[in-house]
């Protein structure tokens, strides 16, 4: 069985994560969706939230789990006994730092191997960063992340809304 890992921050989770979580599902017999905890950040919401939304949205997919990690993506891979890195590239700028990443990945292990994957057109814009940004500003994100999520934001991150704080 192969096993595919997705790491990443999902702070928060998007509609263009959960779209490469399942086009990784028709290419991999399983998925692992790998909640970085990084120390040097600030998220917005706690490993806890992602790990719980991620696994309410992918609930019925018998392929996906979902598991915090931190330290190198290299050490997990090992631990979880698989070799394969999934990553999205979103526009040409990502290119660069992902490159960089996968030969960094091969170069601590050398049977690494990273599959590069792009979202949808209507998505390929789309990041958590912006998502935030545009509801911090009062801007209606509902179309980019799963409902859930949504919620999560709503309940969770103030907006520059009228009569929200």
């Amino acid at each position: 069985m192969k096993l595919a890992v997705y790491p990443g921050s999902f702070d928060p989770v998007t509609n263009g994560h959960v779209d490469l979580i399942e086009r990784s599902c028709r290419i991999f017999d399983r998925v692992l969706v790998a909640v970085l905890i990084n120390t040097e950040k600030s998220p917005h919401f706690t490993v806890e939230e992602r790990i719980g939304m991620l696994r309410e949205i992918f609930r019925r997919n018998p392929k996906v789990k979902v598991k915090s990690f931190s330290g190198l993506l290299v050490d997990f891979l090992r631990k979880e006994k698989t070799n394969i890195v999934v990553r999205g590239l979103r526009v040409v700028s990502d290119f660069e730092f992902e490159f960089q990443m996968a030969l960094m990945n091969r170069r601590l292990d050398r049977e690494v191997e990273t599959v590069f994957l792009t979202p949808r057109e209507d998505l390929s814009y789309l990041s958590s960063r912006l998502v935030k940004e545009v509801h911090r500003l009062g801007g209606d994100v509902s179309g980019l992340v799963p409902s859930l999520v949504h919620r999560a934001l709503e309940q969770k991150l103030p907006n520059g809304k009228p009569g929200k704080s």
